[in-house]
C-alpha cells in the first residue's frame, strides 16, 4: 500500500488496530518505579505451550494484516522471523518470560512497517531471508538431534 496524499501508513484503520494490539501484547503495562514495560505476551507465556502458541497466532494475524495492506514479502519474512525468535526463545520456562518482556517482537514489527512506509526500506523479494531462515532451522534441528543422540548414548551408558 503506497502513501496517498501524504497520508501516514498508520492512519489506515486496520494498521492502527495492528499497532494497538502490538502494544497490548508487548508494552501495555509497566512495573511501578521502573522503566520496564510488558504486555500480555509474557503473561500468556506462563501457560505452557498454549500461551506461546496463542500469542504467536495473534502475531501472525498481525503480520498477515500488514501484508494485506501492502507490506512487501521481504518485510513480512523479517516480521515472521521476529515472531519465530520470540516464540522459540519465549517458550523456555522462566527465561522465556524475561525474554518476552525485553524482545517485544510485535513492537519491532510495527517499527519495521513504519520504516517500510516512511523510509522506503525492506522492499523486494524475500528469497534471501526465507533461505536464511530455512538454513538456520536445519542447523538448529540438526543440533537438537545430535544433542538428543548424545543424551540417549549417555543414558544407555549408565544402564549398561
Amino acid at each position: 500500500m503506497a502513501k496517498v496524499n501524504n497520508q501516514s501508513s498508520m492512519d489506515v484503520p486496520e494498521l492502527v488496530w495492528v499497532e494497538r494490539v502490538s502494544r497490548l501484547l508487548d508494552s501495555k503495562f509497566s512495573i511501578p518505579g521502573t522503566h520496564i514495560r510488558f504486555g500480555l505476551d509474557p503473561i500468556f507465556g506462563l501457560l505452557p505451550v498454549a500461551g506461546d502458541l496463542s500469542t504467536m497466532l495473534i502475531s501472525l494475524i498481525l503480520i498477515y494484516t500488514m501484508y494485506k495492506h501492502g507490506a512487501s514479502g521481504k518485510l513480512a519474512a523479517k516480521m515472521i522471523l521476529n515472531v519465530l525468535v520470540d516464540a522459540v526463545l519465549g517458550s523456555i520456562p522462566i527465561v522465556g518470560m524475561f525474554f518476552d518482556v525485553y524482545y517485544k517482537a510485535n513492537i519491532r514489527n510495527v517499527r519495521l512497517l513504519k520504516g517500510y512506509y516512511e523510509d522506503g526500506k525492506y522492499r523486494g523479494s524475500a528469497t534471501g531471508v526465507v533461505i536464511s531462515i530455512f538454513l538456520v532451522t536445519i542447523i538448529i534441528v540438526a543440533m537438537l538431534i545430535y544433542l538428543a543422540w548424545l543424551l540417549v548414548d549417555y543414558l544407555i551408558g549408565l544402564i549398561a
